[in-house]
């Protein structure tokens, strides 16, 4: 038996190199991407893109609800607190909290987003400007959520948006 222990030290040598190359093949295997799938077959899904990303600059963009609006002749026109898009997305008119005095007696105002003018981001924060005067909104119906909206047009005109 003596002579046979060199061949024993090998064959366990060898048993134990196939050991540890079948455990680091199976600890590799779960860290490694699976293997790439079948093709698809004519009931399964095609597969979805990831989705894009787009950065946006913090000097390009900001938000306005609760921004102050002003007129053309610098009249306290109320704050946005709401902004309305069609179907397709578009954004159509801004809501603002028009008149009253710390929220009482206060009306919200369907604005065309037209009569809007955003001026350039700066600190403090300059106010929006709406092209109508406070007479025109305020002869202007109240936005009521539910109800069919009527807009009030950049020109002073009442248009009504479609409603469903």
């Amino acid at each position: 038996m003596r002579g046979d222990r060199p061949t024993t030290l090998a064959a366990v040598a060898a048993v134990a190199i196939v050991a540890l190359t079948a455990v680091a093949s199976v600890a590799l295997s779960e860290d490694a991407p699976a293997p790439a799938a079948t093709a698809p077959t004519a009931t399964a899904p095609p597969e979805t893109p990831p989705a894009a990303v787009t950065v946006l600059d913090k000097h390009e963009v900001e938000g306005i609800l609760g921004r102050e609006v002003r007129s053309a002749a610098n009249e306290n026109m109320g704050r946005i607190v709401d902004v309305l898009v069609d179907a397709s997305g578009q954004v159509r008119a801004a809501i603002i909290d028009f008149g009253g005095f710390l929220g009482v007696g206060s009306r919200k105002i369907a604005v065309d987003w037209a009569a809007l003018h955003f001026p350039a981001p700066a600190k403090p924060e300059p106010p929006i400007t709406l092209e109508l005067n406070r007479d025109q909104v305020n002869a202007a119906p109240a936005y009521e959520a539910g109800k069919p909206v009527v807009v009030l047009g950049a020109l002073g005109k009442l248009e009504p948006l479609p409603y469903e």
